[in-house]
């Protein structure tokens, strides 16, 4: 909930308009500027004041109790010109909140976080538990300092600056270099399976170190420790075991190995024991998520120590170590049992296991070109890249949205395979990787030939962008308001009798028609014969509408007819879109009816 305060008739209007475009997320606190500050610091994640950033910073300092548990604060100025992340701008969210304040009312958001202030990404802010000297390393990645990177696990991190690298020497050297400038994290599979009591790691002095690590270890001077949710905990129960037993046991096993609770992504088990009380709290005590599974499902998962006491009560011959390794990995802590103080049977067991990182693809559509027209969620996977794949001249229209130390792998056209490949293998790798294409990325783009190369060894996010077609569309008028259907006329992949007889279709069906690839060099009469096809079911007067390099700074934009385009006027940067029998050019405007009454026909 964000909680809304204003002291003047201008900043009540600009409070009003922020509780209108966000109904169901704002409150707002009328009264004594005073007394409704502290209700709505105590009662909200987030405030936003229309007040004086002095006069806020006056309110808030007397009721501070660190960033970790603080809401964030944001001040929007009388004029309604800025929008300051005062408190709270990583822990908080002020810098996201700040920012989404500006798009509503127009003001410009103020960010002084430093990391923020340089598209440095803040340790703290990777979405995992992170302990250490977070202000010390982070002040010296931002001074250029070098910082080690040391990652005992491969996880898939955001780009962090070219003076954070992996040793050069030994094994995690050799594993490290080669995303090292890009901050790539690679495994150093010398260190995959550490221990408790291994020797210290190098970079244990003063020297600035980022660790990733679900080791328990205390972070030395100058340390930061990442603590990616590596350990999934199978565990199993009796009816009616206390929390406390389980939980002691979960929490013993882990000490035992020497691993860290901060890194347990949930806790597992079998579907007849979702309910089981002990195993509930014990998961919502953790913070993390109970994973259930049929019995069928584990009965078919090996485990080294198979019972008949599990098989018998709930029909799979394995409970917490089955449930444990249903998503694969390393079994680092076999069954064990608790132990009862009183010498009572045990009623909980568990096993650890440490799943294996998966990388991250995201396939993400740019667009048509212009930069208004790039998704929020475009820019966000841009940033959270660390590895970025795409075509040179892409790559060139987003390359100032990338992280300092982001990896750039480009290529030229007619690479598009080889760029899934790429992109795919990186992110096999166990990277974050994003992999780019113009409007859609699942339009004639990336994303087909990406997840044709990929399996279910990494996470796949799509990111759908503004279509050639559709910005075309906007640019002529309505053209699209009724069915359409988009044709590439390229027959680089596609045998040009297959073409044909999807024109066919689409001209019988009386399907308005936008075409991709209409016409290059190479190509040259496909476009003359497709419309001489669409002419046999149309009249000669079907509004034509043709756009050239859509929201580009060169766009051209043009309404004609079926009879009087000129196909040499047409080149691979235009989109091609025929109407239908019903669409009509009215003031100037290419309008399909979506199937109402049409007036005037």
């Amino acid at each position: 909930m964000i909680g809304l305060i204003s002291g003047t008739k201008s900043g009540g209007g600009a409070c009003a308009r922020l509780a209108s475009a966000w109904p169901a997320r704002t409150r707002v606190y009328e009264g004594p500027v005073r007394e409704a500050f502290e209700r709505a610091f105590r009662e909200c994640e987030q405030v936003v004041c229309f007040l004086a950033t002095g006069a806020v910073v006056r309110l808030a300092a007397p009721l501070l109790a660190g960033k970790a548990v603080d809401p964030g604060v944001v001040c929007v100025d009388e004029g309604g010109r800025f929008a300051v992340a005062l408190l709270g701008g990583h822990a908080g969210g002020a810098n996201a909140l700040a920012r989404a304040v500006g798009e509503v009312l127009g003001a410009e958001p103020v960010i002084t976080t430093a990391t923020d202030a340089v598209a440095v990404p803040g340790l703290d802010m990777l979405g995992f538990p992170v302990e250490g000297d977070v202000a010390g390393v982070t002040r010296a990645m931002l001074d250029g300092e070098p910082v080690a990177l040391e990652a005992e696990l491969v996880w898939p991190l955001p780009a962090l600056p070219s003076n954070v690298s992996a040793p050069e020497a030994g094994a995690a050297g050799a594993a490290g270099a080669a995303g090292a400038a890009g901050a790539a994290l690679t495994l150093p599979q010398a260190l995959g399976s550490a221990r408790a009591g291994d020797a210290p790691l190098a970079g244990r002095g003063e020297e600035p170190v980022v660790r990733v690590s679900d080791r328990t270890l205390e972070p030395a001077l100058r340390e930061v420790v990442l603590r990616p949710p590596s350990l999934v905990v199978g565990v199993g129960a009796s009816k009616g075991a206390p929390v406390d037993e389980v939980l002691g046991l979960v929490r013993d096993s882990l000490r035992g190995a020497g691993l860290s609770a901060l890194c347990v992504r949930e806790l597992a088990t079998v579907d007849a024991k979702r309910d089981e009380a002990g195993i509930v709290e014990a998961a919502g005590r953790l913070g993390v998520p109970l994973v259930t599974y049929a019995a069928e499902e584990l009965a078919g998962v090996e485990v080294p120590n198979p019972s008949g006491a599990p098989l018998a009560a709930v029909g799979t011959a394995s409970v917490a170590e089955a449930a444990a390794l249903r998503g694969g990995g390393e079994l680092l802590v076999p069954k064990r049992k608790s132990e009862r103080a009183d010498g009572r049977p045990a009623m909980a067991t568990c096993a650890i296991v440490r799943r294996p990182a998966r990388g991250r693809l995201a396939v993400v559509g740019l667009g048509p070109g212009a930069r208004d027209l790039l998704t929020p969620r475009a820019r966000d996977e841009l940033r959270r890249a660390a590895v970025l794949v795409g075509l040179d001249q892409y790559v060139d229209q987003v390359r100032d949205l990338l992280r300092p130390g982001t990896r750039v792998i480009e290529s030229g056209l007619g690479a598009e395979e080889e760029r899934a490949r790429t992109a795919v293998a990186e992110a096999r790798a166990g990277r974050a990787v994003a992999l780019i294409g113009s409007g859609d990325a699942g339009v004639y783009a990336m994303a087909s030939p990406a997840l044709a190369e990929a399996g279910d060894d990494i996470d796949v996010v799509g990111v759908p962008g503004v279509t050639a077609a559709l910005a075309a569309g906007a640019l002529l008028g309505a053209p699209l308001g009724h069915d359409h259907v988009s044709i590439s006329l390229s027959d680089l992949h596609t045998p040009w009798e297959v073409i044909e007889r999807r024109v066919r279709a689409a001209a019988e069906a009386d399907l308005v028609v936008t075409f991709y690839n209409p016409r290059s060099r190479g190509r040259d009469w496909q476009l003359p014969k497709s419309l001489a096809l669409l002419a046999e079911h149309r009249t000669a007067s079907t509004p034509v509408g043709v756009v050239r390099n859509a929201s580009r700074p060169d766009e051209s934009v043009r309404l004609t007819t079926l009879s009087a385009l000129d196909p040499d006027s047409v080149d691979m940067m235009t989109v091609v879109t025929v109407g239908n029998t019903a669409t009509r050019a009215i003031a100037g405007r290419m309008v399909t009816p979506r199937g109402y009454r049409w007036q005037g026909v």
